[in-house]
């Protein structure tokens, strides 16, 4: 016969609580699953998402959606993500505003508490080119329009408060040259309009900029990183062209809502990296986006996040730069 004793009924009610969970885990996936991807179609991290959605459906047995809720520099669909069920079936994949929001305004969320991290997918310089209908050719040339002709040149940002945006900010600053900041949604939209000549510049990704480098429409001029992109030998970095000190580099996560269970993210982060490493993904990230991939743990990502809040987060504060909700 049993003995029940004060010891084991304690122990009983505190793992109920978890039952629930631990069933759900058992069964999981079952069900559509979504992947939030907080910008609109056509940006990079769209495209990242869409590059590993059939793999990922095939080793999880599960349909997936993807579901774009863009606005408020990627804000708006991590709220989403942040208050949803951790039951394993929503995933956010974010871009780098996403270290940087904290600091631009008031989150409904916390980026620490209502978000577990799963995965640093890959990390990327920034590209400025310019629409050619202008002959620019050297940032000397774009440095010496913009002092003749101060908030004469606009260019476009995949939001408030982007790495890329804030590296324009320091190049502004460190060059004594004033450009005119038009933020959009999100890569698809402001590439649209860099390609249309509606700005006259773009400051994205090499992952969203290199694609459109065929279409004649743009000439890159300087990227961001320490070293030039393989696939761009001839563009200089910003430091080669007489600006130094200041480098930057995008990125892209995988985070799930708080309290996702540890069996789930460590599944979908093993079928993630494997959809991640398919010949025909590996190399679409790596030599057509120029992405390097590192494909890390957890950990890795929840340091490289902070990191990169405490990174660019002052630049915000110390140019009063708001985001937009």
């Amino acid at each position: 016969m049993s003995r029940f004793t004060r010891r084991t009924l304690v122990l009983g009610a505190a793992a109920a609580p978890f039952a629930p969970r631990i069933a759900r885990a058992q069964t999981w996936p079952g069900g559509a699953m979504r992947i939030v991807v907080p910008f609109p179609p056509g940006g990079s991290t769209d495209a990242l998402a869409r590059l590993v959605q059939t793999g990922l459906q095939q080793r999880l047995g599960a349909n997936i959606i993807i579901e774009n809720r863009p606005g408020a520099s990627g804000a708006a669909g991590t709220t989403t993500v942040a208050k949803s069920a951790p039951d394993g079936n929503t995933w956010l994949f974010v871009f780098d505003t996403h270290s940087v929001n904290p600091y631009l305004m008031n989150l409904q969320y916390d980026t620490e508490k209502d978000l577990d991290p799963v995965m640093l997918v890959a990390t990327a310089p920034y590209l400025l080119a310019v629409n050619t209908k202008h002959d620019f050719k050297t940032l000397a040339d774009v440095l010496a329009v913009a002092k003749a002709k101060p908030e004469g040149l606009s260019y476009a940002s995949v939001g408030s408060g982007s790495i890329g945006h804030l590296f324009m900010v320091l190049l502004q600053k460190k060059t004594g040259v004033k450009l005119t900041h038009v933020p959009y949604r999100g890569g698809g939209p402001a590439m649209n309009d860099a390609l249309g000549g509606h700005v006259d510049f773009i400051i994205g990704s090499v992952a969203l900029v290199t694609p459109q480098l065929g279409s004649g429409k743009l000439r890159p001029i300087v990227q961001s990183g320490e070293k030039r992109v393989a696939a761009l030998p001839d563009v200089p970095t910003v430091q080669e062209s007489g600006v130094q000190n200041l480098t930057a580099y995008t990125w892209w996560g995988v985070f799930a809502p708080a309290g996702t269970p540890k069996p789930m993210v460590e599944r979908f982060h093993k079928e993630l990296a494997e959809a991640i490493r398919e010949e025909r993904v590996a190399k679409t990230l790596t030599e057509d986006q120029q992405m390097t991939l590192v494909v890390s743990g957890p950990e890795e990502l929840r340091k490289f996040s902070t990191d990169q809040g405490k990174l660019w987060g002052p630049v915000v504060k110390e140019n009063d730069i708001k985001g937009e909700m």
